[in-house]
């Protein structure tokens, strides 16, 4: 399990880190109580309130562009921990807002403003660093405490005075996921009044064990992976590999290195299903981070007109589970005949090569965020 401690999202595996020292120098914990303090909260003009020009991008071309909207009255709230993404020297990040945060946010949880108030905060994550560290042998439980206690934090300021008694779902991905995997087994599991309120759990993008077989009785003892399309109090969770890329025995993700467990996966799009779904994706297509075959081009129309592009069955996934290896294979429904590209990215590369272990690790929430905020926007509170 120490290796699986921690995980590198978005931007952080773009770039080589230096060792870090040991320590960090004393921080004072973050305020929940504070609205400075969180990243995303209703009601007010923040990232995830903030309107996200998207474009279509469809097989004759590119399409109309609309903007991302935030619901008025939603009857859930979404708490959300982002992923690593923090470049901070030290073990841990501190608590000022960069564009990586604010990015990591936009790209994987802004558009869930649409069917649920949104909470997110801000967090003394760990670093790039803390992977460097870990690497060359030291010891980060420190840190990992650190940046659980600061979810926990913000998770009971949360449920005490802003939540207000009403349903809500958690969402994660990476490090974030980690986190509110230890939040529900050591929070909410063991409060059946919490457990209740809890409808839904999105946690892609870290290895969540169960039994081969089994749905529960691994990373949790009481909630399940979800195994129905519009089922509630249970999980969805995946990690994600280009078709015909398993992941390899000891892989950073999608492998279970105790025998008689494997790694979880709900497909994102359909839970339960267990043949290709066609995801309903929102991209990014104005990353810098390496792909595998060079950039890509998006369609032969040109450059995007925007910075995301809304792509319905240009990716399909299915969900694998083989012993001890359990994934979503991911598969680009190419055409060349049409005008959309080809090929989508997602690997993670670390100085120029791409790491067969981790999948597409970066593509785990865009792949299938469509889908996502309509199964949260269909979730009824009564249920």
């Amino acid at each position: 399990m120490m290796r699986h401690l921690f995980l590198i999202g978005a931007a952080a595996l773009a770039a080589a880190a230096p060792l870090p020292a040991q320590t960090n120098a004393p921080m004072p914990a973050p305020d929940y109580a504070k609205d400075s303090t969180w990243l995303c909260l209703p009601g007010r003009a923040d990232i995830c309130s903030t309107p996200i020009p998207t474009t279509a991008l469809k097989p004759k071309g590119y399409g109309s562009t609309g903007e991302s909207v935030v619901a008025k009255d939603p009857p859930l709230d979404c708490f959300y921990v982002y992923p690593t993404v923090s470049t901070d020297k030290g073990m841990n990040s501190d608590l000022i807002v960069d564009n990586s945060e604010k990015l990591a946010t936009q790209v994987q949880f802004a558009r869930f403003a649409s069917v649920c108030r949104t909470f997110a905060p801000i967090y003394r994550q760990m670093t790039l660093s803390a992977v460097a560290a870990f690497s060359a042998g030291g010891n980060i439980d420190a840190a990992a405490a650190l940046a659980y206690d600061d979810v926990l934090a913000a998770w009971r300021n949360f449920v005490r005075t802003r939540s207000n008694g009403r349903p809500y779902v958690l969402i994660g991905h990476s490090q974030g996921s980690l986190l509110l995997q230890q939040l529900i087994a050591r929070e909410i599991e063991p409060v059946p009044a919490l457990a209740a309120r809890m409808k839904l759990a999105i946690l892609p993008g870290f290895d969540l064990f169960v039994p081969q077989g089994a749905l529960v009785g691994g990373t949790f003892k009481k909630t399940p992976l979800c195994s129905d399309a519009g089922e509630t109090g249970c999980v969805i969770s995946w990690v994600s590999f280009r078709e015909k890329n398993v992941p390899p025995d000891g892989a950073m993700f999608g492998y279970a290195a105790i025998p008689g467990m494997t790694v979880g996966c709900v497909n994102p799009a359909r839970p339960g299903a267990t043949d290709w779904v066609p995801f309903d994706s929102y991209l990014y297509a104005r990353s810098s981070l390496p792909v595998p075959g060079g950039p890509i081009q998006w369609s032969s129309e040109g450059p995007p007109p925007t910075a995301y592009l809304h792509a319905k069955g240009l990716v399909s996934g299915k969900c694998v589970n083989d012993g001890q290896r359990g994934y979503l294979s991911i598969r680009t429904n190419a055409d060349p005949k049409d005008k959309r590209t080809d090929r989508v990215g997602g690997e993670v590369a670390l100085l120029g090569m791409f790491l067969p272990g981790w999948g597409m690790h970066l593509a785990d929430v865009p792949e299938a965020l469509g889908d996502l905020v309509r199964e949260v926007g269909a979730i009824s509170p009564a249920k």
